[in-house]
């Protein structure tokens, strides 16, 4: 028996699943933590990025706390990665410096194009996807993933997401039309230029990370599901999700908080953080949005699995 950690530190949120691996190949998820630490808060967007001091105290608590759990499982096998947030950071090796001194921890930061596959692997293998267009929308950046045939056709990863977006446009509290149009248009230019992006057209879109979820969980707390947040392989046409956003536009911060399904730590980011969705969803002419709960930590622990299986089956054929 394996016990498999996957700890995936991300610009908004840092989280950590640990999952069980029997000798016979079977799982099952025991762990699943998650702190906010808004890495990439207060960020120079007309410079290098630098990560603050106060949101590295904070990831530093968040992986302390992880620690504590992970550091009691008997064969032990952790695997940490660092997204856009410390892949952009001028100060990045220092960062990394301090979390292995103070946690003994070895963070690895993997480029944009690796997240947005281990983001495939942990959808193509939970849900139906064999043809569409997914997206991931963090809090520094968005990966792409054009998919055919259930295989990664073409894969992107842009650098927008909801923290970035919502203090590069002001997005935070209430939101002025111009501001607004500014953003919307921002995110549609880049996607223009994605060349292989038309290939998509009226695809479903597959949606994953924490502000694409929120969309989902806002409906079915609308539509009184008894577990909300079990949004996995949930679906909303666009009339539903379009009914959502300008809903969400037409309150401040203190009135997003008040929507049930939306986290109040995501009230003053879930602007930005809708609205690469919103703008791909209108794009691509998409009819519906299928949500994903699983996506970079299951991916990784998917590739695992697979090389166990091939050294299992290297060993009998030996």
């Amino acid at each position: 028996m394996e016990n498999f950690a996957v700890i995936d530190l991300g610009s908004n949120s840092c989280r950590m699943t640990i999952t069980q691996i029997q000798a016979d190949g079977s799982y099952a998820v025991t762990h699943r933590l998650k702190e906010m630490v808004r890495l990439s808060e207060n960020e120079d967007f007309t410079a290098v990025p630098t990560l603050q001091p106060a949101a590295i105290d904070r990831t530093i608590a968040a992986l302390k706390t992880f620690k504590a759990v992970y550091a009691e499982l008997p064969n032990l096998t952790l695997k940490a990665v660092a997204t856009a947030a410390t892949r952009k950071a001028s100060n990045q090796k220092k960062f990394l410096k301090q979390v292995k001194t103070e946690i003994g921890l070895d963070i690895e930061v993997i480029p944009g194009n690796t997240e947005a596959y281990y983001d495939y692997l942990g959808v193509v293998n939970t849900l139906p996807s064999t043809n569409c267009v997914m997206m991931d929308t963090g809090g520094g950046s968005c990966e792409i993933v054009l998919i055919v045939n259930g295989q990664a056709k073409q894969l992107i990863s842009l650098p927008i997401g909801a923290v970035s977006l919502s203090e590069k446009f002001a997005l935070g509290d209430q939101i002025p039309a111009n501001q607004l149009f500014k953003a919307m248009t921002f995110v549609d230019k880049l996607f223009n230029s994605v060349w292989w992006l038309r290939n998509g057209l009226n695809l479903p879109l597959v949606c994953l990370g924490g502000s694409n979820r929120t969309i989902a969980k806002i409906n079915r707390h609308q539509s009184d599901f008894l577990n909300f947040e079990a949004i996995h392989g949930y679906r909303l046409k666009d009339t539903d999700i379009y009914r959502t956003f300008d809903e969400v536009l037409a309150q401040d911060a203190t009135g997003r908080a008040k929507i049930p399904g939306l986290a109040k730590d995501r009230a003053d980011i879930i602007v930005g953080g809708m609205i690469p969705a919103i703008t791909l969803m209108r794009f691509l002419d998409a009819d519906r949005m299928t949500f994903s709960q699983n996506g970079l930590r299951e991916g990784i622990l998917f590739e695992h699995l697979t090389a166990l299986a091939e050294q299992n089956s290297k060993i009998i054929t030996e």
